[in-house]
């Protein structure tokens, strides 16, 4: 198996090229197409990074699985054995074409299904954040800390919008138990927060590349990745998904309602 520290070095120079990309491509005009409904979007700028990582991951690792949210075909039965790479090119597409700023970059990469690398790069900050179950979490150089174990009651979380205003599962007496809520349209970013300890949870219905390198990471800081429910996600399905603090955790499943 390749070391970790080569796939490190690997991904950390492959991501600071798709920045690169990505910042020349704000001066152009951005291709931009719908996908499932018109707040579902998809740019050239996503192809194009998803490409560049798929093809670097072919050559670097040929008998590596590959799954990317804009080449993720639904009839290809992929399994979780041997080295499995998930990637989300642009994570919070909308934030990138409306905002050019708030999207992340995602990357990652699980063993025999296990999680063992997780980056999420900050794109607009410039932030790497990555890691994993052996070495720990940091951001770019700097060793992250496990955040503090804060309850529900004094934390902010953050509540996707659909979540928030249909109330799934009572989220909107989960917001108000909390010190406040915070909505930014970007898996990795929200995961980002709760990692720095800038929030005590985060909810949203995710799909495999939304959280595939959050979970590894947040894991990584003794933090809880779970359905709402508790149960184990399965690496390649969508679920509703609760990243928290234990404490935080605890006070959410005492509110939520029953599933239907």
């Amino acid at each position: 198996m390749d070391s970790f520290s080569r796939i490190d070095s690997l991904v950390k120079s492959w991501m600071h090229v798709a920045r690169s990309e990505i910042m020349q491509n704000f001066e152009k005009e951005i291709k931009v197409w719908t996908k499932s409904g018109r707040n579902d979007l998809v740019t050239s700028i996503d192809r194009a990074v998803e490409n560049y990582y798929v093809k670097q991951i072919q050559e670097n690792f040929p008998s590596a699985k590959v799954i990317g949210e804009e080449s993720y075909q639904k009839e290809i039965d992929y399994k979780t054995s041997g080295m499995v790479w998930i990637i989300d090119p642009i994570d919070g597409t909308m934030n990138f074409v409306k905002q050019q700023d708030h999207f992340a970059s995602m990357i990652g990469i699980y063993q025999d299904g296990i999680g063992m690398r997780g980056y999420i790069y900050d794109v607009m900050q410039n932030d790497l954040f990555w890691g994993g179950p052996e070495i720990g979490v940091f951001c770019n150089e700097d060793r992250l800390q496990k955040p503090p174990d804060r309850n529900l009651r004094n934390g902010l979380v953050e509540i996707s919008m659909p979540f928030l205003v249909h109330n799934y599962r009572s989220l909107q007496r989960v917001a108000l138990e909390s010190s406040g809520v915070r909505i930014y349209g970007s898996a990795g970013i929200q995961f980002i927060h709760v990692l720095q300890g800038k929030c005590a949870a985060y909810l949203s219905y995710l799909r495999p590349w939304d959280f595939a390198a959050g979970k590894i990471l947040a894991q990584a800081l003794n933090l809880q990745v779970n359905t709402i429910d508790g149960c184990t996600l399965d690496m390649l399905s969508s679920s509703d998904v609760l990243v928290a603090t234990k404490n935080a955790q605890k006070d959410i499943q005492c509110l939520v309602a029953p599933a239907r």
